[in-house]
């Protein structure tokens, strides 16, 4: 589906690349795809499936920190004392500092760069739970997407469990109320889309196809029946981002299968934009 103002034959050529790369994928994988781009400068979006609903995963973790920024330093400065009990799988720094207290604002900067599960459920306790995350984002206008769980149950992705998902859709428009719009103060805008430029575990994703010069800031997960996901912000030198969108499901695939799928689409992406 193309939304959007009427935009030159070249764009919609582009643009039907996008999806047919999604469609190339499900044939190709025997698996689900679904996504959302909004190109913020020309006004348009190019989606695929992008109201059907898919499992969040670990991608939930950047809308967790926007609510702990839209907090202020009353959450972002309260410490949590990490304790063995608290450990999850994938646990890749606060593992090594049980024993020891972290600000919300550590624990953030932590799993938005490693993914670190056992941080990012410290957040959502800070919060008051996975609801208050979902009420974070019917407040900034999202009516779509809905927290549940915990990490790692918040991974189950069963087919047809509204719990814990999004839909590409809302998922794009929600980071762009976060990372380009007003949702979040300035400062806090800024600090959300440094802790996801410093992503250290998505470079197989959308960073390796990434043309030279452009910037990211994103978020992956990974979950049951083949769950696979990004979002990002991209920003080519001098123009306004791209808000990115991509879900993927239906057939567990090997993690770097199914990461190479969603570079390529990520190419075909990049390559119309440059156009």
């Amino acid at each position: 589906m193309l939304l959007g103002a009427a935009i030159p034959a070249s764009g919609q050529a582009a643009d039907g690349e996008v999806i047919a790369a999604a469609q190339r994928m499900e044939q190709k994988l025997g698996m689900r795809v679904g996504l959302s781009v909004i190109d913020t400068g020309r006004g348009t979006v190019v989606a695929y499936r992008e109201t059907e609903r898919f499992a969040m995963a670990s991608t939930f973790k950047s809308l967790a920190c926007a609510a702990a920024l839209s907090g202020g330093d009353a959450v972002l400065e309260q410490t949590t004392r990490i304790t063995k009990a608290d450990l999850r799988p994938h646990s890749p720094v606060t593992e090594k500092r049980v024993g020891t207290s972290l600000s919300t604002r550590e624990l953030c900067e932590i799993t938005l760069r490693t993914s670190d599960n056992a941080a990012a459920n410290a957040i959502l306790k800070v919060l008051g739970g996975p609801a208050e995350v979902t009420s974070f984002l019917r407040g900034i206008g999202d009516t779509t997407t809905r927290l549940d769980r915990y990490e790692p149950e918040v991974n189950e992705a069963t087919p047809g469990d509204p719990r814990d998902a999004t839909t590409p859709q809302a998922m794009a428009q929600t980071l762009e109320r976060l990372l380009v719009g007003a949702a979040l103060a300035p400062a806090d805008r800024d600090q959300l889309d440094a802790w996801m430029s410093a992503n250290a575990v998505a470079d197989g994703l959308l960073r390796s196809r990434l043309p030279k010069g452009w910037q990211i800031a994103d978020r992956s997960g990974a979950g049951g029946h083949g769950t696979r996901g990004v979002i990002a912000v991209v920003r080519p030198p001098g123009a306004q981002p791209l808000v990115i969108a991509i879900y993927m499901d239906g057939k567990t695939h090997p993690l770097k299968t199914r990461d190479a799928a969603i570079a390529e689409i990520g190419a075909t992406i990049f390559a119309g934009y440059a156009r």
